[in-house]
């Protein structure tokens, strides 16, 4: 089943570092082929004298289709001789050599397979490939040359504006685990003080959370169940410190736990949540999560009910680098479509949605979500 599974896989030729079908190459080069017929037999017109026309098909597809053949060897000669900006001197002289060459063997070949159409011989036929293609022949390789050069500037781009936005993302990354560490650590330090058990008990599910990230988190995207996981972990903790004060309620559409999001984006908002809440005014306060589908959007919403926006719906002093690093890791990774809104909700608290692509992925290996 494997081998039939193979030979039936389409046939592609790679040109650098793209790749493209069989057909659609050859048809490509078809179209240059008859386009040049085209052209000689109304050169030839305008002179006064033509031969068939299909006899202009024939010789165009012999010359094309044999560069059509020699295209992948210059592509790979370019990256062997690239042709770097300033250009010098010395540079050139291996893609010169090579080009002359390459349409040297260009017009031998030509000549080769012509002998087995023309009454002449193979010394007439590369002659006269020499005469009519030579100059042809050496614009057609550097317009290759040209067009390899165009297509590895372009990825070599791609490649330094991917690694600059990973770097960045990494940074953030670092700014954002000892930060939630270092909170956790003074949440825990506090209740040495007041209820030692708990305090040990929550360096315990530090430890599991610490844990469970290292070992989910190597990438920067994780699905929303694996979030999850680790959510609940940190919940866990927050539920030992404030005890019968703080109340959690997760509504997730199933169709949205297996879909991509930033690792641990969900933490530093419901940290906030939670700072800004019951832990600097009285009473309790309920800590909502929910998620949802938007047509090709993942919506993620974390609501509490125990504080409010300082005016214009402006984000309260002291959300500093959670929201900050959450708005820039969403914009990293999805661009204009990752976006944070805060809202004031009715009669008190306060909103903050998440916005990004809705992306599945699939056989995630997925942890259950364990109570913390």
């Amino acid at each position: 089943m494997a081998a039939t599974t193979r030979w039936n896989r389409p046939m592609k030729v790679r040109l650098g570092t793209a790749e493209i079908g069989m057909t659609r190459y050859l048809g490509l080069w078809g179209i240059v082929a008859i386009v040049f017929a085209f052209q000689g037999y109304m050169r030839d017109d305008l002179a006064g004298h033509t031969f068939d026309f299909f006899d202009y098909v024939r010789w165009s597809l012999i010359q094309w289709y044999i560069w059509a053949a020699l295209a992948p060897l210059v592509f790979r000669l370019g990256e062997h001789f690239p042709i770097r900006v300033p250009l010098r001197i010395r540079e050139l002289w291996m893609p010169l050599l090579a080009s002359v060459g390459i349409t040297a063997l260009s017009m031998f070949l030509g000549a080769l397979i012509s002998t087995f159409f023309e009454p002449s011989g193979l010394a007439e036929q590369w002659r006269q490939f020499v005469d009519q293609h030579a100059a042809e022949g050496m614009l057609t390789c550097w317009a290759l040359f040209a067009v390899q050069q165009a297509m590895h500037y372009r990825t070599e781009k791609a490649r330094q504006e991917t690694e600059l936005a990973q770097s960045r993302l990494q940074v953030l990354r670092t700014q954002l685990q000892p930060h939630f560490l270092f909170n956790t650590m003074h949440a825990i330090a506090t209740l040495l003080h007041e209820d030692v058990g708990s305090a040990e008990d929550m360096l315990l599910k530090l430890s599991d959370l610490l844990r469970a990230f290292l070992d989910e988190c190597q990438g920067q995207e994780i699905t929303l169940r694996q979030e999850l996981v680790l959510l609940d972990l940190y919940l866990g903790i927050q539920r030992k410190r404030f005890k019968d004060r703080l109340d959690t309620r997760i509504y997730v559409a199933p169709d949205t736990l297996a879909c991509a999001v930033p690792s641990l984006i969900l933490q530093p908002i419901v940290e906030n949540a939670i700072r800004h809440g019951i832990g600097e005014r009285l009473g309790g306060d309920c800590i909502e999560i929910e998620s949802r589908r938007d047509g090709d959007a993942l919506v993620i919403e974390v609501r509490n009910r125990n504080s409010t926006l300082e005016g214009n719906d402006k984000p309260p002093a002291g959300h500093g680098i959670g929201l900050s690093n959450t708005t820039l890791r969403l914009q990293e990774l999805y661009g204009a479509a990752g976006q944070v809104d805060l809202k004031m909700l009715w009669p008190q608290g306060v909103a903050c949605r998440l916005r990004m692509p809705y992306h599945p992925v699939e056989d995630a290996d997925e942890p259950e979500v364990a109570a913390a």
